[in-house]
């Protein structure tokens, strides 16, 4: 890295070298069965640099392909951007927790243990299920050093653990599900095992939904699935750069419910989103969003807050290697204060959704969604009585989140980077056969 960024140094007037390397074993199991195991290892080179004020960029998957990727970055410079940042100077960083030893020791051997006892356990339950499941163990190394003199390294590992399984009898398609993922060894499948059997049993019974507006509790997985890629993109400082987000001009304004709260927290120990510093070396920090209803800040990189003349929050991310954009790291919704059986004791006639197929499909910047409702069940006098089938929702997050009857208490996480409570909300478009 070193020697690149001396020979670049030489061309440009500022550079910047990021390496990434990632070495995955993914174990996957299909129709419950044992299906591949694979090992992987990939590892890329960055270049950017600045010449005649401009921004260049190359990357090379060959290390020592150095002077290739010294004359590509350069020759891409003459086309690119006017640069409109300087490269961080060395910094300290947080000291975030990210690594565990037992994740990249971990056998082969333990990891199909565990994808048979995911399988297995739900199979006693409903013998006729047909099962999905993969355990996937990764150990990722990042290193950033600038002409600036700015440098950090770290080392990142994840496990993950999850099943889908699917139930058919005729036209009637059961689809259930869940994964847990850490920066820790997860040795024990309890915690999956038992949503993917209470969704099981919750589905036993059929019932039908009046297609009119209804009350609606989203769970934390129907959160995820319906109303976080919306705010993802309405908060991403570019999108708010080219106008293009709904709240981009509401900063410090009442947009929300009071009662939501989110932020993105980078910092958070033995998360697979979490890091000590972003992908252009800039110190990780906890960046509030939402603060009780008001819009409260945006997400930025290095680029997108100079030209928006404001302050960078440490989002910019290479997806392994591209260049930087403003990205959340993880997305959390304060929790609130109301049991999830108290939001459904609440409601006479309405619906839990559990997961929305589909909801991406609609005006995402717009904020709105709709889909069927892939898991969900029916509200009858305060009681989940049977899964709805043949179901559809629409409606707009903004208006959704602008008022919201409660918050719930057991805020859970759904995938590796979003944390959220279950969300009560009065009325949503409902649409059944």
């Amino acid at each position: 890295m070193e020697d690149i960024l001396a020979q670049a140094k030489r061309v440009a007037e500022e550079a910047e070298v990021f390496t990434v390397s990632l070495e995955e074993t993914p174990v996957q199991f299909e129709a419950n069965r044992l299906k591949h195991i694979q090992s992987k290892q990939s590892s890329s080179v960055a270049l950017r640099v600045v010449r005649q004020g401009k921004i260049g960029y190359a990357t090379t998957t060959e290390p020592g392909d150095s002077r290739n990727l010294i004359d590509m970055a350069v020759e891409t410079a003459e086309f690119g951007m006017p640069a409109k940042f300087e490269f961080p100077a060395l910094a300290s960083y947080p000291g975030v927790e990210v690594f565990d030893s037992r994740v990249e020791s971990v056998s082969v051997g333990k990891m199909i243990e565990l994808g048979e006892e995911l399988i297995a356990t739900i199979r006693n339950h409903t013998t006729d299920i047909i099962c999905e499941a993969g355990v996937t163990r990764a150990v990722i190394s990042a290193n950033i050093i600038n002409s600036r003199g700015g440098q950090a390294n770290y080392r990142l590992s994840v496990f993950s653990l999850g099943i889908e399984g699917s139930l058919i009898n005729d036209t009637d398609m059961l689809f259930v599900g869940e994964s847990q993922s850490s920066c820790h060894l997860l040795t024990e499948t309890r915690a999956v095992v038992e949503v993917v059997l209470q969704q099981l049993e919750l589905a036993k019974n059929r019932a039908v939904v009046p297609s009119q507006p209804l009350p609606v509790v989203f769970t934390p997985r129907g959160v995820a699935s319906a109303l976080i890629m919306p705010l993802m993109a309405a908060f991403n400082g570019k999108m708010v750069l080219e106008g293009a987000s709904p709240v981009g001009n509401r900063l410090g304004q009442s947009v929300f419910d009071e009662k939501l709260c989110l932020w993105d927290d980078p910092t958070i120990a033995y998360r697979p989103e979490s890091r000590p510093c972003d992908d252009e070396g800039i110190p990780s920090q906890r960046t509030p969003l939402i603060s009780e209803g008001t819009v409260a800040n945006f997400l930025y990189d290095l680029q997108t807050a100079a030209l928006a003349h404001t302050r960078n929050t440490g989002n910019g991310s290479r997806n392994r290697g591209g260049l930087p954009t403003p990205s959340p790291s993880a997305f959390v919704i304060a929790p609130g204060d109301t049991a999830f059986d108290e939001m459904v004791s609440d409601i006479k006639e309405g619906l839990v959704i559990e997961h929305l197929m589909g909801a991406g499909q609609g005006n995402i910047l717009g904020g709105d969604f709709s889909g069927n409702v892939l898991l969900g069940y029916k509200i009858e006098n305060g009681k989940m009585v049977g899964r709805v089938k043949d179901t559809m929702v629409s409606g707009n997050v903004y208006q959704v989140l602008k008022q919201i009857v409660a918050v719930g208490s057991d805020d859970s996480w759904v995938g590796s980077s979003i944390k959220t409570p279950s969300l009560y909300c009065p009325s949503l478009a409902v649409a059944s056969k």
